[in-house]
């Protein structure tokens, strides 16, 4: 007798439960967890489109921080000019998703250490943009970004909660459909073998031009949507190790799984945090910048011991592990 098929629950469920299970959150939550649920939220769109990138298409990147600052630095011009939050959010989406193209265009004709050697230099340039051209950008002093109080009586730190879930919950719905069609199944016929995928007539060059513009879209998203939650933007709130972070998290999470995408946002929130306690009890304040890196280090290794995989490896229910 043949086994039955286990029917999958489809995305558009769980992202409604999730939507459910946020909104029920941010009414039990005090002020500053709900911005620690917000900032999750923000990070889940750039790691969700990092692992498809990375863990789907086999593309490293480097950059995404770069990108980020890419989406935050126009939110906060739009918004300082119109003063329209979801027109000033598409634009910083539309912005960031043009220069992903540009950077795909030219990371399509490289692999390995070379395409990781070119986003690399994408985050180190685009910060030192800000200070080329101050008077757009007021150099490291960076710009405020003007917005309109929440609606009713909605405290800000809800507010800041609801939308940042809302795009983060948009962001995986639109993979989570992508992946699983005929994109998906290019991306990983690339990742897994080129000659292969190019003699079963997939263009592997729009392919990844393809897979970088959707993940540079996402970071153009969680960009804004970080300059939102700060209400400023500056260079240093993107920094290099930023995009250390971002692959770092996507790794233990567990690459090419949007649910391992949602721990990997969740270990941005929770580990600085923690080595920030861990520094206040030791009394090595000047160690903490450094610090986050090292705990980052020590869970990254750990994480692989245990489960190479990632943590979306660990067996749980199948719905939840895999949205591919």
């Amino acid at each position: 007798m043949k086994r039955g098929r286990k029917r999958r629950i489809p995305p558009l469920v769980i992202i409604l439960a999730g939507a459910a299970i946020v909104i029920a959150l941010t009414y039990t939550l005090p002020p500053f967890r709900n911005y620690q649920l917000a900032t999750v939220g923000a990070y889940l769109c750039v790691t969700a489109g990092l692992t498809v990138l990375t863990g789907l298409n086999g593309q490293l990147s480097l950059g995404h921080g770069a990108l980020m600052a890419t989406g935050a630095y126009t939110l906060a011009l739009a918004q300082n000019k119109w003063l329209n939050l979801p027109l000033s959010l598409l634009l910083a989406i539309v912005v960031t998703t043009a220069a992903g193209a540009v950077i795909g265009l030219a990371a399509a004709r490289l692999r390995g250490p070379y395409l990781a050697g070119l986003t690399l230099a994408v985050a180190i340039v685009v910060p030192s943009v800000t200070s080329t051209f101050d008077e757009t950008f007021n150099s490291d002093q960076g710009l405020s970004v003007v917005l309109d109080p929440p609606p009713g009586t909605i405290p800000m730190e809800r507010w800041q909660a609801w939308l940042c879930w809302a795009g983060a919950l948009i962001t995986v719905l639109v993979l989570a459909t992508l992946v699983r069609g005929r994109f998906g199944r290019d991306l990983r016929a690339v990742r897994d073998d080129e000659t292969a995928a190019k003699l079963a007539g997939i263009n592997i060059a729009r392919t990844q031009v393809l897979a970088f513009v959707v993940s540079a879209a996402c970071a153009g998203l969680a960009g804004a949507l970080f300059a939102f939650l700060a209400q400023s933007v500056s260079p240093g709130a993107f920094p290099l190790t930023l995009s250390l972070f971002l692959v770092m998290a996507i790794v233990i999470g567990g690459l090419g799984s949007l649910f391992g995408a949602l721990w990997g946002a969740v270990l941005l929130v929770a580990l600085p945090t923690l080595s920030q306690s861990i520094a206040e009890q030791t009394g090595s304040q000047r160690l903490e910048g450094n610090l986050a890196l090292v705990v980052f280090g020590v869970v990254l290794v750990v994480v692989m011991l245990a489960a190479p995989g990632g943590i979306a490896s660990i067996r749980i229910p199948r719905f939840l592990r895999r949205t591919r």
